[in-house]
């Protein structure tokens, strides 16, 4: 957790793992640089079982993130700007498959790219002056780190439209109300929000947290039976767990199960 980056930092805080957006300057803009160091954080973390829960923000009070680095969008071709779309797909997706509780701590803009690695975490907390939209339309092209695809799967259609095809932009607030972030706080209370919430995550019982996250992720895209029998196959999997049994002793016993990921 001590290696040096370049773009982001790494923080450790007891058993959760914070990850800051580093480029303040740029409104914490993702380069080509920042996703390599976030791929190789990620995979850092993942095998780290010291680590049970994970933040992302951003550096400063502006930005999450703006989006990708459009400075480097003048000299893509089809060719370089599919690799692109794939890269960001693939960091992107990592962080859905970590086998840890991702939680975004949004402190500002979260456009573009950014609010498509939002869209990558499993809980969206997002600060008052937070602002959150895809305005890719604006420069002649579409989301290509997922946008499109998740948009849909957590705000449903006709929200999707509204930030893909037209370009809006959402407050904080409304972004809660059509289910886009979970929470809405004071910028102050942001960090501490997040915290209480990795906290929590990383109380929990690891390995069925993990299974769990992998049943919501990956069941939700495939047929409903399939889905089913995914959630079957991992949740008889757990019962060889040592957690389950101390969660049921401490269930049976009315005390607070210690789960250890074994």
């Amino acid at each position: 957790m001590s290696k040096a980056y370049e773009t982001i930092r790494v923080e450790r805080e007891d058993r959760i793992a914070w990850i800051i957006l580093n480029r303040p300057h740029r409104l914490n803009a993702l380069n080509d640089v920042m996703m390599e160091e976030l791929l190789d954080a990620l995979t850092t973390i993942e095998n780290d079982p010291g680590v049970r829960a994970v933040i992302i923000t951003g550096e400063g009070d502006r930005a999450f993130s703006a989006g990708a680095d459009v400075t480097a969008f003048p000299k893509a071709t089809p060719v370089t700007a599919e690799e692109l779309s794939r890269k960001g797909q693939k960091v992107f997706s990592m962080i859905e498959e970590l086998s840890k509780p991702v939680v975004a701590a949004i402190n500002g803009y979260a456009l573009g790219g950014g609010l498509e690695l939002a869209l990558a975490c499993d809980f969206r907390i997002a600060s008052e002056h937070a602002e959150l939209g895809s305005p890719e339309i604006n420069l002649g092209i579409i989301p290509g780190w997922g946008g499109t695809q998740k948009l849909v799967r957590i705000i449903g259609l006709r929200n999707a439209k509204r930030l893909v095809m037209l370009g809006e932009r959402l407050k904080a607030e409304e972004a809660l109300q059509i289910g886009l972030v979970d929470k809405v706080v004071p910028f102050e209370k942001l960090r501490d929000e997040a915290m209480i919430l990795a906290q929590r995550l990383s109380e929990g019982p690891p390995i069925a947290l993990k299974y769990a996250k992998y049943a919501l992720n990956f069941g939700s895209q495939v047929p409903l039976e399939v889905g089913l029998r995914l959630e079957s196959a991992l949740m008889a999997l757990l019962f060889s767990t040592n957690d389950v049994k101390r969660g049921i002793e401490a269930f049976m016993s009315r005390s607070k199960p210690e789960f250890k990921g074994d």
